[in-house]
Formats: C-alpha cells, structure tokens, sequence
C-alpha cells in the first residue's frame, strides 16, 4: 500500500489492550501525536459510511475522526464486528459479512503505510506457511508433521529417535496452549486430533531461547534462559528467568530478513531456539505478537521503535 508523510496515525486493536495503549502513550511522549484508536466491534452500533464522488473519496465513523488523513495504521490485534444476534442464524452470517465487509474495505482502502500489510498479516499468521518460508530462507526448522490423522500422528512420535512435542496449530484468541512433550499416556487422545489439526515436532534439546521483536529490520533480540525454569518445553511458562538483550549471528540475520522480506512483514515477534547442537531454529513468527513485557525485562526501546516506524513510513528512524 502506499506510503503518506502527512496526518494521523490509526492504530487498531482491542479497546482493553495494553500494547496499544502503551504505543499512544509512547506517541504522545515523543511526537506529541494522539492517535485514532479503533475497536471494530464497536462496529455496527457505531455508524460508519465511505463516499465516492468526482472529487475523491471520504470515510467516517461517529466516533472517529481523521480516517481520510491517517499515514500509518498499526493492524495491531482486529477483530471481527460486533454483530448482535438475531432469529435465524442465515440472517447472522449474511448481517456478519456485511459488516465485516464494509468496515474492513474502508479501512483497507486508506493509502496509509500498514504494519502489517492485512493480506499479509493474515497469510503470514498460518504457521505451515511460516515454517516453509523459514526453511527456503535458511532456517534450521525441527522435522514436522502437522495433521488431523491419529494414526499418522502416532506412526510420527513413534518413528522419531527422541521426543516430539505438540502444539497448536492455528493462531486465534483461544484460551493459552502449552507446547507439551508427547507420551505413551497421550496415544489414547490421539482421536480428537480429527477436528483440531495438530502440530507434531522434534523437541529441540536447547541451550536457551530468543524472542526477536522484528521492526522494519531491526531485530530487538531477547536471550531467555528458559532452561534454568519450569519453561525448558515452552519458554512462555516462566518469565522469573534471565531476560537479557542479545545479538544474532550474521547468517540468522540474513535468514531473518529473507523470512520477513518473503511474509511481507515490517513488524514481527519471532521465537527461535539455540539447540545443544549449536543450530538456531526457528519456531514460529507472530505478526502480532505480545513484546512488552520484554521492554520492561530489559530496557530496549521496543515500543520507541515501533512508534518511530509508524511516524516515519519511510523507515528512516528506528532507534532510541
């Protein structure tokens, strides 16, 4: 999408959530800018309308201001409308598309600069896409296997020389999933795999983990001992460990600007893994991944970063 220099910046996201509240506060502090802040559920009961005419084209909503005049918009953590429900569920799904359909085009349709890009938020958050467009860029990916087969989940885990974890597949608002080390004890679940397609992977034997808060290629890197706590699987589980600013090898580096490069993404929170073997591998990206809590572990200057972007589209300035 095309890039302005000029105007607001729009970010859109839950109205309770903290990054985008912490990302106003940031712009506010240090380029005296209040930005649109947008929950699409208030949509519909908030009216909206987008206008075409010999002389341009005009947006609004009644609650916003300032839509035709934005430059970067931060595709933060949207959801779909808030429809209320009616008699028959057809009505529903026609009303549900209806809605979805014009606030998402309107929005869409702005010549902002996007972090990130929708279409390519959307394709990028599939994690079978991530993984095969990390492992053309260079990436040491664990072999995989994601199915909704029980016996092919089995044959898998049994095949395999060491462990093998499981974790979810899709990347919705679902309640938290661990990734979990697969036993004999889980065979008998194996079933109900049929309607949740599910990640099979090689356990990574680690040495620690980084969480890499990718910002138009900048990579804020995060070295997590997650070995010395309850996190050795999933190094979400213990945030009482070390947290300390590191760096990456040139090669991942180049490997990490491929990936974002080939995804679309100027923004990302990717999870890497430093394997005893000395390998670093890839684990998943999330165009809109939770990075605050890092901040505050270790002082880089995350959320300035980020806010630079979205005031300079150009990407000119990125640092403190």
């Amino acid at each position: 999408m095309a890039t302005r220099r000029t105007g607001s910046v729009l970010i859109v996201s839950e109205s309770d959530d903290l990054h985008a509240a912490a990302m106003a506060a940031t712009l506010r502090e240090h380029h005296g800018l209040s930005p649109i802040q947008l929950d699409l559920r208030d949509f519909p009961s908030e009216s909206g309308s987008f206008r075409l005419d010999s002389f341009g084209t005009a947006r609004s909503m009644s609650h916003v201001i300032g839509l035709d005049d934005v430059r970067s918009v931060w595709w933060r953590r949207p959801h779909p409308a808030r429809v209320p429900a009616g008699v028959r569920a057809d009505d529903d799904a026609y009303r549900q598309a209806e809605c979805d359909g014009f606030i998402q085009g309107m929005l869409w349709s702005i010549p902002a600069n996007w972090i990130n890009d929708p279409g390519a938020d959307r394709m990028a958050a599939r994690k079978i896409v991530q993984l095969q467009t990390a492992q053309r860029a260079g990436f040491a990916i664990p072999e995989t296997l994601i199915t909704n087969d029980p016996d092919e989940a089995r044959s898998f885990v049994e095949s395999r020389s060491g462990a093998v974890v499981y974790k979810r597949t899709g990347t919705g608002r679902a309640e938290f999933a661990e990734t979990r080390i697969i036993t004999r004890t889980d065979f008998g679940r194996l079933p109900s795999i049929r309607s949740s397609p599910t990640t099979f992977q090689d356990y990574v034997e680690a040495v620690y983990d980084l969480r890499v808060v990718w910002v138009d290629g900048v990579a804020w890197t995060v070295r997590i001992d997650s070995q010395a706590g309850v996190g050795r699987v999933d190094s979400r589980l213990d945030t009482s460990v070390d947290f300390v600013p590191d760096s990456l090898p040139a090669s991942v580096s180049k490997s990490m600007a491929m990936l974002m490069g080939a995804l679309g993404l100027s923004f990302g929170v990717l999870d890497l893994r430093l394997g005893i073997d000395g390998e670093y591998y890839f684990l998943e990206v999330n165009p809109q991944g939770q990075f605050a809590y890092l901040e505050i572990k270790t002082g880089l200057p995350i959320f300035r970063s980020l806010g630079n972007l979205l005031m300079h589209a150009d990407g000119a300035v990125l640092g403190y």
